[in-house]
C-alpha cells in the first residue's frame, strides 16, 4: 500500500471512506486530518512504522479522553499488534504457547503501556520501548498463572537458572550434577540450590487418579488399562504401628526393672484388660490401692521414657 496522506493532509476530492473490518486503502483522512486506516492490523511493517510516527506526532497535541485522542491511540495499538505476535513466538515451547489468546491479550497490555509512555522526542523507535514491555507482561503472566503451586518470584527465576546449569553440566560430565556442583556453577550455597530444586517441583502437578504407564513388554489395550493402578494406589502411607516400635524397645528395660507387684498389676490391666476392681480381687487389694499403684507406676515409666 502506498501512503499518500500525512498529518497535514488537505481535504480530499473523493468521498471519505469508512473504516471496515475487511480492510482497504486509506484514501481519505480520518479525524483531525489524519489518514483513515480501515484495517490497521494488515499494514506492512514499513507502512506501520511511517504511520506510527505520524500518529504519535498528532497524539501529543490532542487532549486525553476526546474522541480524536481515542481514535489515534486505538489506531496506534492496532497498527503495532504485530510486535505482540512477534514477541509471543519466543514462548512457543511453553504451555499454551503463542496460539493461546491469553498470551496475545497480556502482550497487548504491555504494548498499551509502551504507547502511553513513548516519547517521540527521544528519537528512538517504538519497538525499542515496546518489546521489553510486551515480553515483561507475558513473562509475568506465565509466572502468575502457569505454576501449579505459587512460589516466590526468586525461586521461580532460580528454577530457570538451575535448569540451564543442569543441562550444561550434564553435557559436560554425562551424568546428572549434584547440588554441590550446581551451587559452584551458579555461585550459590547448597541450601539455596536444594531450596530451588524443591520449589521446582511446584511448577506442575499430576493427578493421583492418572493410571501409571504400562511396563515394557506388558499387555496393552483395554485389559491393561483396566488392570493398571493409579498413582495414588502406588503411594505408601505411614503405618501407625511403626511409630510404636521405638517406644516398645525403649520401654522393655524399664518394665524389667519394676517390682513384681507393679509388673503384675500392669499385666492384668493392659495385658488381660481387667478392671481395677477385678485386679483388686485377684491380688487382695482395694480398687483405690490398685489405682494408686497404676498411677505411680505409669508416671515413673513416662518420666523415664521422656528423658534424653
Amino acid at each position: 500500500m502506498t501512503l499518500t496522506a500525512t498529518a497535514e493532509a488537505t481535504t480530499p476530492t473523493t468521498t471519505p471512506t469508512t473504516a471496515t473490518p475487511t480492510g482497504g486503502t486509506a484514501d481519505a483522512p480520518g479525524p483531525g486530518g489524519l489518514p483513515d486506516v480501515p484495517c490497521p492490523r494488515e499494514l506492512s511493517t514499513r507502512d506501520a512504522r511511517e504511520l506510527t510516527r505520524v500518529f504519535f506526532e498528532r497524539l501529543r497535541s490532542l487532549e486525553e479522553g476526546t474522541p480524536e485522542y481515542q481514535y489515534v491511540r486505538n489506531t496506534l495499538i492496532e497498527m503495532n499488534i504485530s510486535l505482540v505476535q512477534f514477541a509471543a513466538r519466543a514462548f512457543r515451547d511453553r504451555p499454551g504457547g503463542p496460539e493461546n489468546e491469553d498470551i496475545v491479550q497480556v502482550g497487548i497490555i504491555g504494548l498499551i503501556k509502551a504507547i502511553d509512555r513513548y516519547d517521540p522526542e527521544r528519537n528512538t523507535q517504538l519497538t525499542t520501548l515496546a518489546m521489553p514491555y510486551i515480553t515483561g507482561e507475558i513473562k509475568r503472566h506465565f509466572r502468575d498463572t502457569t505454576w501449579a503451586v505459587r512460589v516466590p518470584r526468586r525461586l521461580q527465576e532460580l528454577r530457570l537458572e538451575l535448569a540451564k546449569a543442569t543441562e550444561e553440566l550434564t553435557s559436560e560430565t554425562d551424568r546428572a550434577p549434584s547440588p554441590a556442583e550446581l551451587a559452584e556453577r551458579l555461585g550459590l550455597s547448597e541450601d539455596e540450590v536444594r531450596q530451588g530444586l524443591i520449589a521446582a517441583n511446584g511448577y506442575s502437578t499430576q493427578s493421583l487418579d492418572v493410571p501409571q504407564e504400562t511396563a515394557t513388554g506388558a499387555t496393552t489395550g483395554p485389559a491393561a488399562v483396566r488392570g493398571s493402578r493409579t498413582l495414588g494406589e502406588t503411594l505408601g502411607e505411614v503405618d501407625p504401628a511403626l511409630e510404636a516400635i521405638e517406644d516398645r524397645h525403649a520401654l522393655a528395660p524399664l518394665l524389667a526393672d519394676l517390682d513384681e507387684r507393679s509388673a503384675h498389676i500392669l499385666e492384668l490391666r493392659f495385658g488381660q484388660e481387667m478392671t481395677q476392681a477385678e485386679i483388686g480381687e485377684e491380688i487382695g487389694l482395694s480398687q483405690m490401692q490398685v489405682s494408686r499403684v497404676l498411677n505411680r507406676t505409669l508416671d515413673t515409666l513416662r518420666a523415664e521414657l521422656l528423658q534424653d
